[in-house]
């Protein structure tokens, strides 16, 4: 009986806190603030997470299988294990808020880093791919993370909101795969074979980042913005049928642009690492390249998204379609030993991702009501995942069975395809 009563003060005391801020617009404000701090926190070691992975994570299949051939399986796996945590973390976010639905993705990344660890130790392919698998749950949640920085933004913060908690992945994305050799050193210096020693880092930074999330996510911007939305339907019919009613046309193009730019993006960056070390570069040089890759992919945010506030969805769409398509033939045309020139191609690669997924995140938060945003940004973040695993996977054939050359012009007139996508999307209000 006492416990009955003690659990009754505990949810009173939940719905007071909850109140007080729907009825304040100065804590609203505050606790957006809180959001994107507290987010922040978790893109940085999410980031580290992400970048150790991608990094080495095709070096490590190539050494465990003997072939280059299936050096695209890791990233495709990636993906996979991705797709299926974007669905989950939404249905999670959705039920039960942001801060349940992130904390559970980051943990299972974590345990997925862990399992790869042990797999390399074993030299059993089968825990490597299981282990990969579980492992893309730390790269779904860190980029549905973004969302929670746009549920109290009004439309014309949301790019911005959503750049200023990518911008903060930056932190730890460079500095993970420039931590490869001392990860490597460390490994071994435990009896772990090198390749893995990334994944040590990954492990404790996606564990680290869900517990953040645990701790300070309260109260739940996601909660707060249904709670909101639901007592302005109900005083304001008007409201409720202009502002809040979903656009069907905008999740299409939204999700379309992230899908096209995450295709080309995982393709040409997965099949980096080894293109250089076929012409002699090594594990450091690698590093440094996919350290600028992801840096340019987080680092141009702020700009990025206060552009396509400014400028419009759709405009910055098809300046990420452009920038996509310079960056695959530079790289198909650099000298294979040309540093420069691989630095230059893998950071228009980010950049132009960058672009285009902000641009179709914002459009995605623009065509969504609070009631059913973040169930639909989960299933739309599993087409996106699809999308990168197609082009992991292909990646590998393709360079195997032609050449680099090849799959990097193949990537940027695919993503000229944006273009026919944003003439179609004129009649979306951007």
């Amino acid at each position: 009986m006492m416990l009955q009563k003690d659990s009754v003060k505990v949810l009173d005391a939940q719905s007071a806190r909850v109140q007080s801020y729907i009825n304040s617009s100065e804590k609203q404000k505050s606790l957006y603030k809180r959001t994107l701090f507290i987010v922040s926190i978790s893109q940085v070691l999410g980031g580290a997470g992400l970048a150790a992975g991608v990094t080495v994570g095709a070096l490590l299949a190539q050494q465990m299988l003997g072939t280059e051939a299936y050096a695209g399986l890791p990233s495709a796996l990636l993906t996979f294990g991705s797709a299926g945590a974007a669905l989950l973390v939404g249905r999670l976010s959705q039920a039960f808020g942001r801060r349940i639905g992130l904390t559970a993705g980051f943990m299972l990344g974590g345990l997925g880093a862990i399992g790869v660890i042990l797999a390399a130790i074993i030299n059993s392919v089968f825990l490597l791919f299981t282990a990969l698998l579980v492992y893309g749950a730390g790269s779904a949640t860190n980029l549905q993370a973004r969302y929670a920085g746009t549920d109290l933004a009004n439309k014309k913060q949301r790019a911005t909101a959503i750049s200023i908690a990518m911008v903060f992945t930056t932190f730890g994305a460079v500095a993970g795969p420039n931590l490869v050799n001392v990860m490597g050193d460390f490994a071994l210096s435990i009896g772990v074979p090198s390749l893995a020693g990334p994944f040590i880092l990954g492990a404790a930074a996606y564990i680290l980042a869900g517990t953040v999330l645990f701790i300070m996510l309260r109260p739940d911007p996601l909660v707060i913005a249904r709670t909101i939305q639901a007592i302005n339907q109900e005083s304001s019919n008007k409201l409720a049928t202009t502002e809040h009613t979903e656009n069907k046309r905008g999740i299409i193009v939204g999700a379309t642009i992230m899908v096209l730019t995450q295709m080309v993006m995982v393709a040409i960056m997965t099949m980096t690492p080894v293109h250089m070390m076929h012409h002699g570069h090594d594990l450091g040089a690698v590093g440094l390249v996919i350290g600028f890759h992801i840096g340019a992919m987080y680092l141009p945010s702020l700009v990025t998204g206060a552009l396509i506030d400014k400028l419009g969805r759709t405009v910055m769409a098809i300046a990420s379609g452009i920038t996509l398509l310079l960056a695959g033939l530079i790289a198909a045309f650099a000298p294979g030993g040309s540093m420069v020139l691989m630095v230059i191609a893998l950071s228009l690669l980010g950049l132009g991702w960058n672009i285009g997924l902000i641009s179709g995140t914002a459009l995605i938060v623009d065509s969504t009501k609070t009631s059913t945003r973040a169930k639909t940004q989960g299933s739309v973040d599993v087409l996106v995942a699809l999308s990168g695993a197609a082009g992991g996977a292909m990646s590998g054939i393709i360079v195997a069975s032609s050449s680099y050359l090849i799959l990097s012009i193949a990537g940027g007139i695919l993503s000229l395809l944006l273009i026919p996508v944003v003439i179609w999307s004129r009649g979306v209000r951007n």
